[in-house]
């Protein structure tokens, strides 16, 4: 990996990048990336970068893996799109593959992102409730989470920031501490059809709730008879060390969604639901134009392939514990920098001791790392799924570096 050079510093946020013609949804890039290869992402010049943040957990075969490559180049010479009016034969494999992983008797809805699937999941939990006589639309959330920025998912996001500004925010949603099973069967009220939360709060800054919490909450739902929908657009897709970060605890969700990882790249996302639910869908009650096209499945197809052949869920178990252990050494070291590692897997948040994390991203930059903080104080790595022992200890010897680089005044700082 070459060491990459210091980069111009970026404009004030909230403008957009000089000369671009691009809306300023984004604070200006301090770098450009052209190329992918593997765990390593190259800018213009060639520089290499450890992607640690691998497009927000969307890499997870790393970056052009020739087999995704070459079943995107196949497919894309064949059928590029088609139109959900006609049976879409990759579509149909796909959603066998994943109701294979999710649970006998699950079928799949596809979009085109995690949003999208958020809002099928929230469509679907409300129609059978409409249906099924359960509540009247409300769904429990949490604190501290995110499931998109479409106006239902703001809604059901439960940080208050993101929703500044785009008011009204449609109703029916409310929110309770995460992790607190007491506080959510206080909230499981008449009008309520379902609870709706992220096994693993990655936006949230990679927030692991108590053990057991999830089983409590599958029994709550149970003994209501409401519906239990989890988002796994972040954990799925063997990021935690499990095909689904459920599976850690041995729960089975009503609906579940995927995202991200599901198409290497390529943009699709999925709503998945037990018969019961899946049900209260019939044709005419939703759709997409683009969602399950036939180029979008063979990428997904050709990603479950690699991640089930090449082991990579068992891979981020075995080398996630190993970047936690080596980080919670450097916190041992240095306490002033590592306050709290946590997380399961590949989803690994990094909380500091001073509200530092976007200095050490930028610092990180320089030394040939991309990573990505959530807040002031927490770093979230998702890197690759394909990361190694060596890339690791290789990121944590960049983090401690770039923390001295920032100048700490004593041992406690940094």
């Amino acid at each position: 990996m070459t060491q990459a050079e210091p980069m111009t510093a970026p404009g004030p946020p909230g403008q957009p990048e000089s000369g671009s013609a691009l809306m300023a949804t984004y604070a200006p890039p301090p770098v450009t990336i052209v190329r992918g290869e593997g765990v390593y992402a190259f800018d213009a010049d060639g520089r290499a970068y450890l992607d640690f943040i691998g497009g927000i957990a969307v890499a997870a075969t790393g970056h052009c893996h020739p087999r995704v490559v070459e079943a995107i180049r196949e497919q894309a010479g064949r059928l590029l799109h088609i139109s959900n009016l006609y049976g879409i034969e990759q579509q149909r494999e796909l959603a066998r593959r994943l109701a294979a992983k999710v649970g006998p008797g699950y079928r799949a809805f596809f979009c085109n992102s995690g949003a999208e699937a958020n809002e099928a999941a929230i469509k679907l939990a409300r129609r059978w409730g409409s249906r099924a006589g359960v509540g009247q639309g409300t769904l429990v959330c949490a604190d501290g989470s995110f499931h998109g920025r479409t106006l239902a998912t703001l809604a059901a996001t439960g940080q208050p920031k993101y929703r500044k500004g785009f008011e009204p925010i449609p109703a029916g949603f409310k929110h309770v501490p995460f992790g607190d099973a007491e506080a959510l069967a206080d909230s499981i009220t008449p009008d309520v059809c379902a609870v709706l939360l992220e096994p693993i709060q990655g936006e949230g800054g990679v927030r692991v709730p108590p053990p057991g919490y999830l089983r409590a909450v599958r029994e709550l739902c149970d003994a209501r008879g409401v519906l239990l929908v989890l988002d796994e657009v972040q954990t799925g897709m063997g990021r935690t060390g499990r095909f689904l970060a459920c599976e850690h605890e041995g729960v089975r969700p009503d609906i579940v969604t995927l995202a991200k990882a599901l198409g290497s790249g390529v943009p699709i996302g999925a709503c998945l639901a037990s018969e019961r639910a899946a049900s209260a869908f019939e044709p005419g009650t939703h759709g997409s134009t683009f969602g399950g096209n036939p180029l979008s499945c063979a990428a997904a197809l050709a990603t479950l392939d690699v991640i089930e052949d090449e082991g990579l869920a068992e891979n981020a178990a075995e080398v996630g514990a190993h970047l936690r252990a080596r980080l919670t050494e450097l916190g041992a070291r240095s306490p002033g920098l590592v306050r709290e590692v946590r997380g399961e897997g590949l989803l690994i948040g990094v909380e500091l001791g001073r509200p530092a994390a976007k200095d050490l991203v930028r610092a990180l930059l320089p030394r040939g790392v991309l990573a990505n903080a959530t807040s002031e104080r927490v770093l979230r790595l998702a890197p690759p799924l394909t990361l190694t022992a060596a890339h690791a200890d290789a990121f944590v010897e960049a983090l401690e570096a770039a923390a001295r680089e920032l100048a700490p005044v004593t041992p406690s700082t940094c």
